[in-house]
């Protein structure tokens, strides 16, 4: 009668075991990404990776505009550049709302830092003649850009009145919009929103490099 060999005893439980290990590790690794990905699908994200700002789907694409600045010259979108933007395209009649978004807005951009240099600061114009208000602040990446119903119309919900019930009533709103490098509107900020959350939101694209 054939008696097992002792010396292989060991080699088989050492292949066992490297199986078994083998197993735990594709377990692991495909089920965490079963995990994520029906995470991803639910629309959770961990709190730090949460925007703020209203996340617009599908972006609305302005790839294919040519702004214009105030003295003729085409607002060119240069991807390679990285340069990110706050948009901004007030209603002719906004008056002191107008006023406010422009001195939220400008907090928001010098709260920035260095990576201010990042980022323009579009006011898009309603009618000429074309000029923010006369109380707002100045800053060096102002782009004043003229009258574009086109450009206008492609920014979501631009016309929404409603600014929040600590407002006066029969105030005009202006949303803020992030438009990201390659000239996609990503973000919206529902007029009368938190300037706190656009610096949120925009400290963390700039990240992004």
């Amino acid at each position: 009668m054939n008696r097992p060999d002792p010396a292989a005893t060991p080699d088989r439980n050492h292949r066992n075991r490297n199986r078994v290990l083998l197993i735990a590790i594709f377990a692991m690794f495909f089920g965490s990404l079963l995990v994520a990905g029906a995470l991803r699908f639910s629309g959770w994200r961990p709190a730090g990776m949460k925007n703020k700002g209203e996340l617009l789907q599908p972006p609305a694409d302005l790839r294919a505009m040519a702004p214009k600045l105030l003295d003729g010259s085409d607002y060119q979108w240069q991807p390679i550049n990285r340069t990110w933007r706050i948009a901004m395209a007030p209603p002719a009649d906004c008056g002191s709302e107008c006023s406010r978004v422009a001195r939220d807005v400008h907090t928001v951009w010098e709260l920035l830092g260095r990576e201010a240099t990042r980022v323009d600061v579009l006011w898009l114009c309603a009618s000429e003649p074309c000029a923010p208000p006369a109380d707002a602040p100045r800053q060096a990446n102002l782009r004043l850009l003229r009258p574009d119903p086109a450009l206008r119309a492609k920014l979501p919900q631009v016309d929404a009145t409603a600014i929040g019930p600590a407002d006066r009533a029969g105030a005009r709103g202006v949303p803020v919009y992030v438009i990201d490098p390659n000239g996609f509107v990503i973000l919206r900020y529902a007029a009368g929103s938190d300037p706190g959350d656009l610096r949120s939101d925009l400290a963390k694209l700039l990240k992004l490099k």
